[in-house]
């Protein structure tokens, strides 16, 4: 595939699925709060559990939820479903343009573990498959009546993914299958649970038939778990950006703080709109800060001692970037997967790399984020010697 192609693919491929992304979390966000704000009151219709009263837009509205489903529906009954299932359709199309295609430089590490693209992609969908179905089952189990357990259980699961994927594939691959793992739960809940459950209940309205409360709160259970799940997977989405988290040595224990993280802003925002009194759920705000404090001090920058007191001469330093570097970033790059040199960053000059020292040093000596996959086989010490150069300027 051209890079051009390839380019125009990614663009809107990730622009589809923000689109769809921001409608299904909008949705999830706002039936939670909707579920929270509904309040039983003197005079109901039969059969409603709660009603709520909103308003928005300069209009008014009252919605009522039924305790398990009306007598009778409606012929423009809406489903909201689409929005997940082109969340994920669109996700994991960016996988396969952004990560499959180009497996040999964003997937795979060879320093991590040698492989070859068609193996690394096989583990890959094994492993989002298999995440789900773990998922699912323990959520089936005696497990899933323990709210508490389950959630203990699906983190430390989680994490230890997170810990799998940091030995098999690259700090940026890692990270995107955490959120690709988290992010096929969610969607699967939505197409295996969520909706197969609805149209039972309406199945049963259809033939006149009092419908089974159980699928409900099924539904009701997956729904939770994606509103709590929702802000961790942002993150993830997004760390290829930035080689602070996907370069860490211990970024596994990174994904652990953000999954703690979100899970207590998004507690305190449901209790919130739920309308519990802040002295019963202010504990969640200090939890997360100090999650996030944690995380800061681990991926603050280091001085290496073995750089301290290395000379580098301007020689020595562009040998190493026309060796590890210049393939990718330069006026016309040599690399097959680039037209253009990445971000604008052109490396041939010492003045150049004077110029984007600070960029390089992050990508490439504080973290093994660059070159793209460690093609080039660069060294620690081609590293060091990079960051002394840097640090001298």
């Amino acid at each position: 595939m051209s890079t051009f192609i390839a380019d125009w693919l990614n663009i809107l491929l990730r622009w589809a699925h923000l689109v769809v992304g921001i409608t299904w979390i909008g949705t999830s966000f706002y039936f939670i709060a909707l579920d929270l704000s509904l309040r039983a009151r003197e005079k109901m219709t039969p059969g409603v559990f709660g009603t709520a009263w909103q308003v928005h837009g300069g209009g008014f509205y009252h919605v009522e939820k039924f305790t398990v489903a009306p007598e009778f529906l409606p012929e423009d009954l809406q489903w909201f479903k689409w929005d997940a299932y082109l969340t994920w359709v669109t996700g994991f199309g960016l996988l396969i343009t952004q990560y499959y295609f180009n497996a040999s430089a964003y997937l795979i590490d060879q320093s991590i573990l040698p492989m070859r693209p068609s193996e690394a992609i096989l583990i890959s969908v094994l492993s989002l498959v298999g995440g789900w179905f773990l998922y699912d089952w323990l959520c089936r189990s005696r497990i899933g009546q323990n709210t508490p357990l389950l959630a203990t259980i699906v983190f430390v699961g989680i994490v230890g993914a997170a810990y799998g994927f940091t030995h098999v594939f690259s700090g940026r691959g890692a990270f995107i299958h955490v959120g690709a793992l988290v992010g096929t739960i969610m969607a699967c809940n939505v197409f295996m649970i969520i909706v197969p459950n609805q149209r039972k209940i309406v199945g049963a309205l259809m033939k006149g038939e009092e419908p089974d409360g159980k699928y409900g709160k099924i539904g009701k259970q997956r729904s939770v778990h994606n509103n709590y799940l929702t802000l961790p997977v942002l993150l993830m989405m997004v760390s290829n950006h930035y080689p602070l988290l996907t370069g860490h040595s211990n970024s596994w224990l990174i994904v652990a703080l953000i999954l703690i993280i979100g899970a207590m802003v998004r507690h305190f925002i449901n209790r919130h709109e739920a309308g519990d009194h802040f002295k019963e759920i202010g504990w969640t705000l200090p939890v997360a800060a100090i999650g996030l404090m944690i995380a800061i001090v681990m991926t603050a920058p280091r001085t290496d001692p073995a750089v301290a007191g290395m000379e580098v001469s301007d020689t020595e330093v562009m040998t190493i970037v026309g060796k590890h570097c210049v393939m990718c970033h330069a006026d016309h790059p040599a690399h097959e997967g680039f037209d253009e040199p990445p971000k604008g960053v052109v490396l041939t000059s010492v003045d150049k790399l004077r110029q984007f020292g600070p960029v390089v040093e992050m990508q490439a000596v504080k973290s093994n984020t660059m070159p793209l996959g460690n093609e080039t086989g660069m060294t620690e010490e081609e590293r060091q010697q990079l960051g002394a150069w840097i640090a001298a300027q």
